[in-house]
Formats: structure tokens, sequence, C-alpha cells
């Protein structure tokens, strides 16, 4: 017979592993698990070296309060975080529970990933419906985000913009340094598309995608990759990476190489996919989701 042990003996360990629900970045919409930021990819420095912090503002706000304010865990985990080396403070690694920072002037990360400390910033990840303008008005009273999304409160950007006929993923913000760096061709931020086109497809044109198409007024643009993944009889469905911001890029690329676009849809902006995400509705990022954001341009 196997003795129970008494509730509350042997040791117990309160924070949760990073990338399982219920991890320090915790919420309704956990199931969007990015997982944690590897910085090094971005061509920034990794985490400290251990050695003891001088971060410090003796008439700031607690470290654990602050993580605990912007969503990412309970103030009791936060103190399990910190303690065991996984927040960071203006690059220096930070163990010390009494630890006080300025959030409006601090940088924070936990592992790896950058605490968003604005109470007032919002990102949104809005799942554009075909006819629908890429702007917050339309003149001619076509449709437009504005008649999906509640601006009343805040002014929100749009990162890039979608055709009227394409479909799929648009980011919205009021992070105006946010929206600018990602719409900005030196951070090179890739966006994914899924491309109808009329079947069957010859061979090469991927080849020749890859390699680049000379579009007049821009000159020579390339896709990151192409792949086709599906095919019914007359139709082919594609998948196009891509980086370039140009207007229009995918349509123009595709008739170029003499497939014009039947339906596009883009599913991807750098790290934030569209998912199963419903058309014409519009959720809010989580922490993770920002913080993978925020270190693809630099930030």
């Amino acid at each position: 017979m196997t003795s129970r042990k008494p509730r509350g003996s042997g040791s117990r360990k309160r924070t949760p592993q990073t990338g399982r629900r219920g991890g320090p970045f915790s919420g309704a919409d956990y199931d969007r698990n990015l997982g944690p930021v590897d910085r090094s990819q971005y061509g920034r420095k990794g985490k400290g070296q251990g050695k003891k912090s001088r971060q410090h503002v003796p008439e700031g706000e607690r470290l654990q309060k602050v993580i605990a304010a912007a969503g990412i865990a309970s103030r009791r985990v936060a103190e399990d975080l910190i303690s065991e080396g996984r927040v960071e403070v203006n690059e220096e690694i930070v163990t010390a529970l009494g630890t006080r920072v300025d959030p409006d002037t601090d940088v924070i990360f936990v592992d790896g990933i950058r605490v968003n400390t604005n109470p007032d910033a919002v990102y949104y990840a809005f799942n554009k419906p075909r006819g629908v303008i890429s702007t917050m008005s339309d003149p001619k009273g076509r449709p437009s985000i504005a008649d999906y999304v509640n601006t009343a409160d805040t002014r929100l950007f749009h990162v890039g913009r979608l055709d009227n006929e394409t479909e799929g993923l648009l980011l919205l913000t009021n992070d105006g340094e946010l929206a600018n760096r990602l719409s900005h061709p030196r951070y090179e931020i890739p966006k994914t598309y899924l491309v109808q086109v009329k079947g069957p497809l010859r061979k090469g044109v991927g080849d020749e995608l890859r390699q680049g198409i000379e579009l007049e007024e821009d000159g020579l643009v390339s896709v990151d990759s192409f792949k086709v993944v599906d095919s019914t009889p007359g139709h082919v469905l594609c998948e196009v990476v891509i980086h370039s911001g140009q207007n229009r890029v995918v349509r123009r690329l595709m008739k170029a190489v003499d497939y014009p676009v039947q339906r596009l849809v883009r599913v991807a902006h750098g790290p934030i996919t569209l998912g199963d995400q419903r058309q014409g509705s519009i959720r809010k990022l989580n922490s993770q989701e920002v913080g993978h954001l925020m270190a693809a341009v630099g930030l």
C-alpha cells in the first residue's frame, strides 16, 4: 500500500515552463504560442551574462509589479521569473526581488520577449474581407477598416496595405514607432500569401520568381520563397513569401509570369499568423506576439 504525501509537502515549482499554456505569457489567447524570442536571429544581443545588475530606481515601481501590470504573469509568478534569472532590464539580468524600475524609460524583457510597459498601446490583427478598403475612412462610402474597428478611443495605424481585392491579415496599432518599422524596407519583414491561379503550373515558375522579375518602376523584384500547396483541376494554390512592400507586388509578379491572380490572401505578417481567425473579425495580439514583433524590428 502506497502512502500519500500530505498536501503541501515537498517542493513545488510555481513557475510554469516557457511555451506551455499558463506560462509566463498566459492569457485567454495563449494558444497562439510563439515561444521565447531568440534575439540573436534579429541581430540583437542575447541575455546578459548574469553579472550583478546595477538596475535600480529607488523611486520607481517594483519590477514584479510592472511585469504583472503588463499582463505577463501574476506578481507571485513574476517573482519566480526574476529569481530564476529570466528577467532582463536594460540588457542586464535582474535577480533581486527588491529591484525598482521606471516603466517609462527602462527596457524590460522576460524570456527574451519585450514587455510592453505602455498601458495605452494596443495591437490588433484584422482579417480583412475582400472589397474592404485599407483606410480608416473612405470619401466614396466604400467599406473600410473603420466599419469593423471601434476607433472612438484611439487612433489606429494600419501596418502596410492590402488592395481592395486582397483578403487576410492586416495589423493595426496606435504604436507609431512599431508601425513605421514594420513597414520600412530596412527591416525586411516577410509577408506570406496564399495565391490561387489557373492551373496547371508550368515547370520553373518558382525559379523565375525566386531569381527575380523586372517590374516597371520597381526594377528587379524577387520572392523569398514559392511553393505549390494544393492543386485541383484548373486551379493551383501557391504559397508566396516576400518582404518587398511595393504596391500590388504579388499580383504584378504573378501576372508577369503569365499566371494572373484569381484570389489572394495574406496569411502571415512576420511572426503573426492568421490561423483560423474568422474573416471580418479583429483580435488583440497577446504579449508574446507583440514581443516577437518588437524583436523583429529591433525594439
